[in-house]
């Protein structure tokens, strides 16, 4: 048996004799960002859909891959709330606001990113307030993934600024495959 191995051994051993109990107001947190998570899958996806819809496939590309981003952080989540035998809430939604235009999806996408990463860094000091540091590293790694959709949509957004809505959406049309 290799060492990982073991580790993984003991710790899930360790975990099924010794259940941890959450901080309840972490584990509040925990699913309310799972809503926030949930509501972007879905905004993400129907924004994509409608750009593959529109043809500009590379904008598809891009806001899909987003959208697989947020159901890494809900199955972490679910995960960490599991882990501190807490119920994760998977049917609460918070309001999806799809946008009519390319410029009105990456601004409404932006929002709430920036949204986002307000209610991480707030989660991320409640965390160390309850000496929580698995979900301190949790929360930091995907506040760091949604810094970079923040990131994402401001480049659009410049781009759009800097060319033109019309330039940007020529630029986000895949060329046919030859």
């Amino acid at each position: 048996m290799t060492k990982g191995s073991q580790l993984s051994s003991f710790k899930n051993s360790f975990i099924k004799t010794h259940k941890m109990k959450g901080n309840k107001e972490l584990l509040s947190v925990l699913n309310s960002l799972l809503a926030d998570e949930l509501t972007a899958i879905n905004q993400y996806m129907v924004h994509s859909e409608m750009c593959e819809n529109w043809g500009y496939g590379k904008l598809h590309l891009a806001i899909r891959k987003q959208a697989m981003d947020e159901m890494h952080h809900a199955e972490w989540l679910i995960e960490r709330i599991l882990f501190f035998e807490g119920a994760p809430t998977v049917s609460k939604l918070n309001s999806i606001k799809i946008g009519k235009t390319v410029l009105e999806m990456i601004s409404n996408d932006d929002k709430d990113e920036l949204d986002a990463v307000l209610a991480y860094n707030n989660a991320i000091k409640l965390a160390r307030e309850v000496g929580d540091q698995g979900t301190v590293d949790l929360l930091t790694k995907i506040l760091k993934m949604e810094e970079g959709h923040v990131d994402w949509a401001e480049i659009q957004r410049a781009q759009i600024d800097q060319i033109g809505i019309e330039n940007y959406l020529v630029s986000q049309i895949e060329s046919p495959a030859s």
